[in-house]
């Protein structure tokens, strides 16, 4: 948080300046008829006003800080340890037999393509590694302490497919601190879809909810305007947010990300178009309206949610690993590589990281982007519940997504994160 310096506090101290350079000037004007000043004692005693002006400035400022404006950078996630502030996202993997931390068909809320050892993976390795930052350490995941930090709170994940794996994976971490697994349910009785836009958990015995939202786009869909031309068969509207975002509101803990739907396939060979007010954009670049939507994005949480209550995080874009002329080859490694390949930076972490920086209330952004790249063993491939078409987008559960909330709930219960 930095502070900005305001002008409007020399309204409070202009009259006094005037009055002192008044009654110098007659001075001058008396005494000092050829010299500035007459006489050596004339000087000491000028040097002496400059001075004494100075400090009441200083003063002012020092003992007056409410009437400067406060604004928010909103940095990459940091941890304090005993050096100074650790980015959590520089740092390696290593092997840590204390891993994996839940097993994923022990959890009825873990996404049956995601467990990519039930579909028949026989190496686990993928499963032993623990990210190490290179400053710090991320501490040992305590289901049991969470779970009571989290009493009565409602955690919100809004976004695509990634975000319901973190969702699941938080879950399934929670209940390993839970003695009754039965006390945690679905609120409504569903089962974990693809397609569904609301699920929510209920942990009753600590009266948590944990809630996903599917918003890929996180902006409202909308139908075609009249006179369209054929090709068109939906739209983005780029200045609205979502309908549901109604729902996100009142939460303590609210986890977004998007991006992986902003591109053509998903977009223009659907027949998806931008639209702002009343004009579709037909020429508009995915990239320019994916800024537009974290725009509007930004300026709905500056406005609708108490961030004085609500920690707000967005997680950057994951790493993939499909490889091939046409990026559509899927081979899933035995081990991390010892190389990020281009991977740890993209243009959509980028633009996120940027408008964040920008936002006047704080938000905070978990950059998964880097510490992804270098797991290219860690992808469902072809060990999901559709074998047939390999998956080099979504990771297996347990896995990566897992550290992912290792930090998230590190940082709600440090220090320096967001009381709660």
């Amino acid at each position: 948080m930095a502070t900005g310096f305001s002008w409007s506090l020399f309204g409070h101290i202009r009259s006094i300046y005037s009055d002192i350079f008044s009654y110098l000037n007659k001075i001058i004007d008396g005494h000092c008829k050829f010299w500035v000043f007459k006489s050596f004692n004339g000087l000491v005693a000028s040097g002496s006003l400059i001075s004494f002006l100075l400090a009441l400035t200083w003063g002012y400022l020092y003992l007056f800080p409410k009437l400067q404006p406060v604004t928010y950078s909103n940095p990459v996630l940091e941890l304090g340890n005993s050096v100074g502030e650790c980015n959590v996202f520089e740092g390696r993997w290593i092997r840590d037999e204390n891993y994996p931390l839940y097993n994923a068909s022990q959890c009825p809320f873990a996404e049956g393509g995601f467990n990519c050892l039930a579909n028949g993976r026989k190496d686990r390795g993928y499963t032993n590694w623990k990210w190490k930052p290179k400053n710090c350490d991320i501490p040992r995941f305590n289901a049991r302490e969470i779970l009571e930090k989290l009493r009565g709170k409602r955690v919100v994940f809004v976004g695509d497919s990634l975000s319901r794996t973190q969702w699941e994976s938080a879950i399934c971490m929670l209940m390993t601190g839970v003695d009754d697994k039965k006390s945690v349910f679905e609120v409504h009785g569903n089962q974990i879809t693809k397609r569904i836009r609301f699920l929510g958990v209920q942990f009753s015995s600590f009266n948590l909810r944990i809630d996903f939202y599917r918003s890929v786009f996180l902006v409202k869909p909308g139908p075609v305007p009249r006179h369209s031309p054929k090709r068109v068969k939906s739209t983005l509207k780029l200045d609205k947010l979502d309908d549901i975002s109604k729902e996100w509101i009142d939460t303590d803990v609210l986890i977004f990300n998007s991006g992986h739907w902003w591109t053509r396939s998903k977009l223009f060979e659907m027949g998806c178009y931008f639209q702002v007010g009343g004009s579709l954009k037909l020429g508009m670049p995915t990239t320019t309206a994916f800024r537009a939507a974290l725009d509007t994005w930004a300026s709905w949480v500056e406005t609708m949610v108490n961030t004085n209550r609500t920690s707000v995080f967005f997680r950057t874009f994951e790493s993939s690993h499909w490889s091939g002329r046409n990026r559509n080859s899927c081979k899933v490694t035995r081990q991390p590589s010892s190389e990020s390949r281009g991977r740890d930076h993209s243009p959509i972490s980028d633009m996120i990281i940027k408008v964040v920086k920008r936002m006047a209330v704080p938000v905070t952004v978990m950059h998964v982007t880097p510490m992804g790249a270098f797991r290219g063993d860690a992808h469902v491939g072809t060990w999901s519940d559709n074998p047939s078409v390999p998956d080099c987008s979504h990771w297996c559960l347990p896995g990566v997504p897992d550290t992912w909330n290792e930090i998230l709930f590190s940082f709600l219960l440090s220090k320096n994160g967001t009381s709660l």
